[in-house]
């Protein structure tokens, strides 16, 4: 359209030119009239003629070219007024907007990304010439995924003061279905073989409606891709896919895909070299890379034998490495030799590194966790372990980085780091009563990232029914710049057992401790602590298990005074970390095994021993299955001896089971039970005087047994399986703050210092009373369902679990919910 009327401007000029006897003609003054949006000077600087220029009608057309060319105006008219030249101009219309009816597979967002990429945007003129193209492509996606039958209409409405609106109005009917896959030329492996291969599926009966049998092309062309990676993967160098057609229907509903193939013969790699720059490490990559000479060729093995390559140059700085490999055919004795060449290309530094998306996290705790530093050399080892160290710290979500290469500069690139924060602390507030605790109160904070620092806080106050406890702890991460860490914390305890179905005793304790964390390298740490703890204990009931504390401290002079102690405890502790997160990770471990002692010097001797671990094992590529298993082993005793009695692990400091552990069953419900031995007496002889000789104690034999109780063990055993699924109905932003799981729990508490033959000798109906509780076989377990969520006050649990195996005395809990660390 422009260029006839650039012929017809041209054309008339040319006339009016023959008619005065003239080809040119000098221009006295020049006018642009019809502008609006577009200013004058703007507008002049396409015209390339000035006052007193001797123009013909061919400098004209090139100006009016240069018109158009500007993307202003979309009509040009010239007129000649003597030696005045006149351009009567009409602008383009300014899009006001743009508007989408109709559209369900494609998001409002990808039109707009490819309309922008075609520079059509809101506030920009419109070029009402590239609106079939639009259309075009439309209707090609639409074909693509099998939508034969959509229809798009672009319209335009004009607006006052030379706007207009864009409307694009869908209609995308249904798309059709693969009626039938057809493969021509296989003769060594079955239809069916190589169909169960592709992810496409075709003609689907009416019960599996959960399945999907639409036609994609995109699909279609990677289904034909895994066979062939299949038939190369066994040896079929030669094998093609020589054409491929796909047939619609009359009705447009479906498709008939047909590949025709030719399968070839299997070849044998006859040996390996390689050609290019290896920078001398020709033997090493021989021998770390899959391919081996007299073995079938094998398609992923070479692919993986070029990747293998580029990962290691890459980890000294070779980041655009380039590896390709060369075939040398020989079709007679079904044999192929392959070349690898390698060229490392320029050795790659990083500029700078930038972190973005940290709102509260200062940049300096981020870049601590970094071994990429700025001015070495890119390592993309380096990287990745950078990233997965960012994200194992808990107040991060996601972490992403990205290579940018910078203009003119071959050996340099930019590194940037995008994070995304997430709730790393929790604050409780409130009052509640329950029927196992009574009224509570409550508050506290705790935060893993206090003020953005990367340092750790927490502060709790927990008021209930029988426990009373305050407690301030800080940990500075880095509290030197090698990474040793080291925490401070300080406490108060007032606890009453008999509120807890516990044996009854009243223990009050304060103390303060510190501690220090030493790095091995990046997934393993050794920690020491110590602390001070002044302890009293007082109304203690008399039982087996508290007996021996009892007459080791008793006070003949005082005998209700209570039970003074003071503790030097110390602490060493191994760790290793391995998850690919902070919070909910899907991949790798933790482990620890930490060793708990008073000092000699103490008024209680003993020692604890804690082991914990937790395996992620990802099933599915997007980690969205994971399988997982955890393992919890404790053990504790005393040691040396007090006024003669030597020293057990004291009852107070005895292993129990928390509803997280072992769910499905109530706090200390599993716990061996506290044991009283009464003493049986035989009535005297009455006198002659009316007066009796008193009672006379009867032998052991016939002592009396009561459970009162539970009291807890000196070894605990916790064990347990997940399997971590995608939560239902939940938008794939929200999987890293949300966590569902099908659980077993496994879990049991005894006590090695007890021996049931001790009480052998009694009547049969007490022996029948008591269990072994030192019998380290008796695991309660529960199985069930459990969601996790990242919540703003902090980490929820909420579970539903069943019973598995539980004795005659244990309480079970349906329901549990619990504000909690995460599994």
């Amino acid at each position: 359209m422009p260029i006839k009327k650039h012929l017809a401007v041209t054309s008339l000029l040319g006339a009016s030119f023959a008619a005065a006897g003239q080809s040119s003609f000098i221009v006295e003054d020049l006018k642009v009239e019809g502008l609006q949006r577009v200013a004058l000077g703007a507008a002049l600087t396409h015209i390339p003629i000035n006052v007193g220029d001797n123009i013909d009608e061919y400098t004209i057309s090139q100006t009016v070219k240069a018109l158009y060319k500007s993307g202003h105006f979309e009509d040009i008219t010239v007129y000649r007024d003597d030696e005045l030249l006149i351009f009567k101009v009409r602008e383009r219309p300014t899009i006001a907007s743009i508007e989408f009816d109709g559209n369900k597979d494609i998001k409002d967002e990808q039109l707009n990304d490819s309309l922008d990429q075609q520079n059509i945007r809101a506030g920009e003129p419109l070029d009402r010439t590239v609106l079939s193209n639009i259309e075009k492509g439309l209707i090609d996606f639409f074909h693509s995924i099998g939508k034969y039958n959509a229809k798009i209409e672009v319209s335009i409405t004009e607006l006052p003061r030379n706007r207009v609106r864009l409307n694009l109005d869908f209609e995308e009917g249904d798309a059709a279905s693969v009626r039938q896959i057809n493969l021509v030329g296989n003769e060594l492996f079955s239809d069916e073989e190589l169909l169960s291969l592709v992810e496409s599926q075709q003609d689907l009966p009416w019960w599996k409606f959960l399945s999907n049998d639409r036609y994609q092309k995109q699909t279609i062309e990677g289904d034909l891709e895994k066979i062939r990676s299949f038939y190369l993967d066994k040896g079929y160098l030669r094998f093609n896919i020589d054409s491929t057609q796909v047939s619609v229907s009359p009705e447009r509903e479906s498709v008939y895909v047909t590949a025709n193939i030719t399968e070839g013969e299997k070849y044998t790699v006859k040996g390996f070299d390689f050609i290019g720059d290896l920078l001398g490490r020709e033997e090493l990559l021989k021998s770390i890379i899959p391919l081996k000479s007299g073995e079938l060729y094998n398609g992923s093995v070479v692919t993986a034998s070029e990747e293998y390559i580029k990962s290691y140059l890459a980890r000294f700085g070779y980041a655009n490495a380039e590896v390709r490999t060369i075939p040398e055919i020989d079709d007679e004795n079904k044999e192929v030799k392959l070349t690898l060449s390698v060229n490392p290309g320029n050795r790659i530094y990083v500029r700078r590194i930038m972190v973005n998306g940290n709102q509260i996290t200062a940049d300096e705790v981020v870049r601590r966790e970094m071994t990429q530093l700025e001015g070495a050399w890119l390592s993309n080892q380096s990287l990745e372990r950078s990233k997965l160290q960012i994200q194992r710290l808990p107040y991060m979500e996601n972490v992403e980085f990205e290579v940018k290469p910078i203009a003119g500069i071959d050996d340099q690139v930019d590194v940037d780091f995008t994070v995304k924060e997430q709730p790393a602390g929790s604050f409780q507030a409130g009052v509640a009563y329950g029927s196992y605790a009574g009224l509570q109160f409550n508050i506290g904070v705790s935060e893993s990232n206090f003020l953005g620092t990367g340092n750790q806080l927490a502060f709790n106050i927990n008021t209930s029914k029988g426990s009373d406890r305050y407690s301030v702890s800080y940990t500075d991460p880095y509290f030197t710049p090698d990474g040793v860490s080291q925490g401070t914390s300080i406490f108060y305890s007032n606890y009453d057992s008999s509120a807890f179905s516990l044996v009854p005793y009243k223990s009050k304790s304060y103390g303060i401790g510190t501690n220090f964390g030493f790095p091995i390298d990046a997934v393993n740490r050794i920690n020491f602590g110590g602390r001070w703890i002044e302890e009293s204990l007082s109304d203690i009931a008399d039982y087996e298990q508290t007996r021996i504390m009892r007459l080791a401290f008793f006070n003949p002079d005082d005998p209700d005074a209570a039970y003074e102690f003071t503790k030097y405890e110390m602490s060493v502790g191994w760790s290793r970390i391995t998850v690919n997160r902070g919070m909910f990770p899907t991949a790798g471990s933790r482990q620890s095994l930490t060793l708990n002692a008073t000092t000699p010097n103490s008024d209680l001797n003993f020692f604890k021993i804690n082991y914990n671990s937790r395996f992620y094992w990802p099933i599915s590529n997007d980690h969205r299955w994971v399988f997982s298993t955890r393992a919890a082993l404790a053990y504790g005793n005393g040691y040396g001896s007090t006024n003669g009695f030597d020293q057990i692990l004291p009852f107070q400091e005895y292993f129990r089971i928390t509803e997280e552990e072992l769910r499905g069953f109530d706090r200390n419900t599993i716990l061996p039970e506290a044991i009283r031995r009464r003493t049986s007496s035989i009535s005297g002889s009455v006198l002659p005087d009316g007066s009796s000789t008193g009672t006379i104690g009867s032998p052991s034999e016939f002592d009396r047994l009561e459970l009162w109780g539970r009291i807890g063990g000196n070894a605990k055993a916790v064990a347990g399986m997940e399997l971590i699924v995608p939560t239902p109905f939940l938008d794939e932003d929200n999987t890293s703050s949300v966590r569902t799981s099908l659980f077993v729990d496994a879990a049991n508490v005894w006590d090695t210092e007890f021996d049931i033959d001790r009480y052998s000798n009694l009547p049969e109906d007490q022996v029948n009373q008591l269990r072994d509780f030192g019998d380290p076989t008796r695991f309660r377990v529960s199985t069930g369902l459990s969601l996790q969520w990242i919540s703003p006050m902090g980490p929820m649990l909420i579970s539903f679990a069943y019973p598995l195996k539980k004795e005659d005395k244990d309480e079970t809990k349906t329901i549990s919910f619990n504000i909690t660390n995460t599994f």
